[in-house]
């Protein structure tokens, strides 16, 4: 069963109402690897206030992301010393959507992910203008950093997703996760991707996926691929993950 037959099931939610119900760019996000099996149950066990995004009749959709960081890797270093100050950069396209976006993502207080988003002005996902590095720099205010990013991974993978329409939470399930790096090596995931995204309190997906006894891993498709891709480079933030399932 593919993830869009799975959420097949749900009544229809268009880009506009996902939006104005949980577009959550200042949020709390948990993850988790599980099988087609688990899959099965969570969609089954959500409520009647679920819906499942659908544009033009599709429930799946290709996301392509490509991240940037600097030539010696220090967005992705601290990331994994847990700096205070860490961000992430990236363009993002995926089907169903206008045209490339260029996204930033910090962290706010009590681990809230903010993320900051505005039309991407190249025609190319792995080019970056002067328009954009002075976002990014209006974002995070580290000009010399900014200055030296360049693109050093690319992830692909197929999405669906589920919002609750009575909690305002939403969950997304990502199938075929492919990572590739700057000199073209590969890594992917086999499993599925759960990712719950909320603002702090846990969604009906996440105490689903406690009661199997299934708790949330950590997982930067960023810097967890990096780090597969890249033996030599600090890894301990998510070493488990990495044993288990890269």
């Amino acid at each position: 069963m593919t993830v869009a037959e799975a959420v097949g099931c749900f009544p229809p939610a268009d880009l506009a109402e996902l939006t104005a119900l949980a577009d959550l760019q200042a949020r709390v996000d948990r993850k988790y690897i599980v099988d087609r099996t688990v899959l099965e149950v969570v969609v089954a066990s959500q409520p009647s206030s679920a819906a499942a995004l659908e544009l033009d009749a599709e429930r799946a959709f290709d996301y392509r992301s490509q991240y940037f960081d600097t030539p010696d890797l220090l967005l992705y270093r601290e990331a994994a010393q847990r700096r205070r100050r860490q961000f992430k950069v990236r363009t993002r396209s995926h089907g169903g959507s206008s045209g490339l976006v260029l996204e930033v993502k910090t962290k706010g207080r009590r681990g809230l992910t903010i993320k900051a988003r505005t039309p991407h002005s190249s025609g190319s996902a792995a080019k970056l203008e002067d328009v954009d590095r002075r976002f990014i720099g209006g974002v995070v205010d580290r000009d010399s950093v900014v200055a030296d990013l360049i693109p050093t991974l690319t992830t692909e993978y197929r999405r669906s997703t589920l919002v609750d329409r009575a909690l305002w939470t939403r969950t997304t399930v990502d199938e075929s996760v492919r990572c590739t790096d700057w000199r073209g090596a590969v890594v992917g995931l086999d499993d599925i991707v759960i990712e719950t995204k909320s603002a702090g309190s846990a969604s009906v997906t996440d105490r689903i996926l406690w009661s199997m006894g299934i708790r949330p891993v950590r997982l930067s498709k960023f810097c967890t691929s990096l780090a597969a891709l890249h033996p030599d480079l600090p890894s301990n933030r998510w070493s488990r993950t990495l044993r288990r399932h890269f």
